[in-house]
């Protein structure tokens, strides 16, 4: 911005161009020197924000007296590019550009041909999951063994216990249900719609109006675990302080640890998907065997479907049974030093709790800077191990 001008006593015949030179001979002097001044300048009412017109009047623009108008300098045009950096604009984003099936045929057509067979391949990454599962098993015991020897397990675990308390799955959407029930969907119903719709009150809303003739609308979800009394002596857990001597204090911490422990495993307890189990169970079969399906095989409705269809191979007791602990492939892991140090991490053991019983959540601890290097050592392992 550049001036301001109050106007007083302009004719109303006068144009905005008029106007304008006016308001640069006060602002700038000596600028009209060069025609192009005035084209490179625009004026602004202040009031409106408008940009005034070159052509029209003050009458026809409404300028009325004392209105404040901003006299801008525009901002200069882009130049436009040169011809022949556009050329070579264009001839380098060719040389990167990702070679056509063409190219790639004409590249390859020297090289013998390999067919790959997709259901070894399948087989082959089912055999990991299944294996990894094994592996866990026992690097839990390990863990546990290890982590009841630190002095500061009791209350590195009491904070873990306390951060699954606020496990954001058993969790309602506060404002999505307050939507629900201010339309008048009694707010067991809707809290019922949110969790099958994960927590979409869209998709909510459509599946209580198609239910709300349904008997059945008011059952709880299937898989739902009812509530569990607190385990004996948890309510003494706060009261860890040391006692009269240190072996007593040692056993009453690993007592408290082996309390911790099964509260944690509890809290981590397999949960199934409930539109899958409603949708199994619509088929035909009942509630436990429907479980158990999707426990075997990591919630997948189509693959649950399968097991019960088929031989039902691994069963679900086959699902806690841990690796051989004399076998290269688990002494291997044990050696690794990362993995080593993980397994002396809490989190760690929390991690493998959880992949356990919720497999789906194994690409967020692959993602967590703590537990993400412990298993990328055991999926190296594994994978160099069976290519010998």
């Amino acid at each position: 911005m550049e001036g301001a001008e109050w106007l007083e006593e302009v004719p109303e015949d006068t144009t905005v161009e008029k106007l304008k030179e006016r308001c640069l001979k006060h602002c700038l002097p000596g600028s009209l020197e060069d025609p192009k001044t005035v084209t490179h300048h625009k004026l602004i009412h202040a009031t409106s924000e408008k940009v005034l017109t070159d052509t029209k009047t003050v009458l026809e623009e409404n300028i009325q007296d004392r209105d404040v108008l901003l006299l801008v300098k525009k901002r200069a045009p882009t130049l436009l590019p040169k011809m022949s950096d556009v050329v070579a604009e264009e001839k380098r984003k060719q040389e990167q550009k990702a070679p056509d099936k063409d190219a790639i045929l004409k590249a390859t057509a020297n090289l013998p041909a390999r067919s790959v067979d997709r259901s070894v391949t399948h087989h082959n990454m089912r055999d990991f999951q299944t294996e990894l599962r094994k592996i866990l098993v026992s690097l839990i015991e390990v863990a546990q063994k290890l982590l009841a020897l630190n002095p500061d397990a009791v209350e590195l675990f009491k904070k873990a216990n306390a951060m699954l308390d606020e496990d954001e799955e058993d969790r309602v959407d506060e404002i999505a249900l307050r939507q629900l029930t201010e339309m008048g969907f009694p707010e067991s119903r809707a809290v019922k719609a949110l969790r099958l719709n994960h927590m979409s009150v869209t998709q909510a809303m459509e599946w209580l109006i198609e239910h709300a003739d349904d008997p059945s609308v008011d059952a709880p979800l299937p898989g739902s675990a009812p509530a569990e009394a607190p385990a004996e002596g948890a309510a003494s857990s706060a009261e860890a302080a040391a006692g009269p001597s240190s072996e007593e204090g040692g056993e009453e911490a690993k007592d408290e640890l082996t309390e911790i422990f099964k509260k944690i495993r509890r809290k981590r307890e397999f949960r199934p998907d409930p539109r899958a189990v409603i949708a199994l169970m619509e088929m035909g079969f009942d509630e436990k065997e429907v479980v158990d399906a999707l426990r075997v095989n990591n919630n997948q409705q189509n693959a649950a479907c399968e097991w019960l269809l088929g031989d039902r191979k691994p069963s679900p007791e086959d699902l806690d049974k841990g690796i051989d602990t004399n076998s290269p492939l688990f002494q291997a892991i044990l050696e690794n030093p990362v993995v080593q140090l993980g397994l002396t991490n809490p989190k760690t053991l929390l991690a493998f709790e959880d992949m356990l019983e919720n497999p789906l959540n194994s690409t967020q601890w692959m993602n967590d800077p703590e537990t993400g290097p412990v298993m990328l050592q055991i999926s190296r392992i594994f994978q160099t191990l069976n290519r010998t």
